[in-house]
């Protein structure tokens, strides 16, 4: 999820403008598939983000309550019946009385790995002082945490998550310490054991842990890697998200890297500083690469954070707008901010974070209801 940025009054100028572009024949919505409304969330869970199946089939949401810091960070679960109970709240680090859970994931013997992004909030400092993330391991039984690992901890921006054979990849959005002469953003994903304890990291290139890292080019929003996920053939896929592109990391037998390639990008390349930024950035695909999941086909689904839309990748990259909306409240199951993507219960079910404001970004304010959106999906 991409950090907080922007504010309410420099969007509202394009309210207006967003509407009309949107009711435009040429955005071809007849032929998108229409979201609908899964489940409005409690006054707890005022900004979702990650999701993950547990083993009874239950959805679970990682809220990390950023647009309300009164509320703890916290895991929530959305039964079949799309019935909605508390779960538990992610242990605070120390140091901040916190918890910020985003990126969510099950290991093979049920415990869950979670994100902690202590610094979406702060930001890291002018010099990327600031860093208390967390990649946490919990083991929970019922409704109640038996025990807390630290798996790493003093990371930088700690995102999404995924478990793959043995290990635990995560993303971390922001390395500032990493400096180019170009002054482009450098980010990675890091790669840890299943049982490594207390692996401290530097945020730096010195990182064993640090598998592979990404620039992103696009200067107007500086921001990188986010989601993440595994193709059927064990190539990593990786969400660059400022650069609304696909990476493909390839392994060979051993694990180590043997390739990062961009796999699929966006067809958006208009600065801002161009006049007709607004009306133009609403017709790019896939402009912004958010989290992201993948069938049994290996097609990748993308929210598309800025844009308000969610967008399918094909095996061959070939990028589709599924679904897109205006800015809105999202009570009519409209995107408003789409995070993160999963694939339950045949449906592609999308959290709906509605906090970050720009005017790169469609969204405009952070309302309620608080939600999860879902798209049918053809067999």
């Amino acid at each position: 999820m991409i950090r907080l940025q922007g504010s309410l009054s420099r969007s509202l100028i394009c309210i207006a403008l967003l509407g009309v572009l949107f009711a435009a024949p040429a955005l071809a919505q007849e032929e998108r598939r229409q979201p609908r409304l899964l489940v409005t969330l409690p006054d707890t869970c005022p900004t979702p983000d990650g999701m993950a199946v547990d083993a009874e089939g239950n959805l679970v949401v990682a809220c990390p309550n950023f647009a309300d810091t009164a509320q703890p960070g916290c895991l929530i679960r959305v039964d079949r019946q799309r019935r909605i109970t508390p779960w538990v709240n992610v242990p605070p680090l120390a140091e901040t009385g916190r918890a910020f859970p985003m990126g969510i994931a099950f290991g093979p013997d049920g415990d869950l790995y979670v994100c902690d992004n202590q610094n979406w909030p702060t930001g890291n400092g002018p010099d990327g002082e600031l860093n208390q993330g967390r990649l946490l391991r919990l083991r929970i039984r019922g409704a109640r945490i038996e025990r807390t690992t630290v798996v790493a901890h003093q990371i930088s921006h700690p995102n999404g998550v995924r478990v793959h054979e043995g290990h635990v990849y995560i993303t971390v959005s922001l390395l500032p310490k990493i400096r180019r002469d170009d002054k482009l953003l450098v980010s990675g994903v890091y790669r840890f054991r299943l049982d490594d304890e207390g692996v401290a990291l530097s945020n730096t290139l010195a990182d064993p842990n640090l598998l592979v890292t990404f620039v992103t080019q696009n200067r107007d929003c500086q921001y990188g890697a986010d989601g993440l996920t595994f193709d059927s053939q064990g190539n990593l896929l990786v969400g660059n998200f400022g650069d609304g592109a696909l990476h493909k990391v390839t392994f060979d037998a051993d694990g180590r890297v043997t390739g990062n390639t961009v796999f699929a990008k966006t067809d958006f390349a208009t600065p801002m500083s161009d006049p007709n930024f607004q009306e133009k950035m609403v017709r790019g695909k896939m402009r912004t690469t958010d989290g992201i999941c993948i069938d049994a086909r290996d097609n990748i689904y993308v929210a598309d954070f800025s844009n308000n839309a969610v967008c399918r990748v094909d095996p061959q990259g070939r990028i589709t707008v599924l679904a897109q909306s205006p800015d809105g409240d999202g009570s009519d199951g409209g995107l408003d901010q789409p995070g993160e993507p999963i694939l339950w219960n045949g449906k592609l079910v999308v959290s709906n974070f509605d906090m970050v404001t720009g005017s790169d970004k469609v969204n405009t304010k952070h309302d309620k209801p608080y939600t999860l959106s879902y798209l049918e999906l053809e067999d």
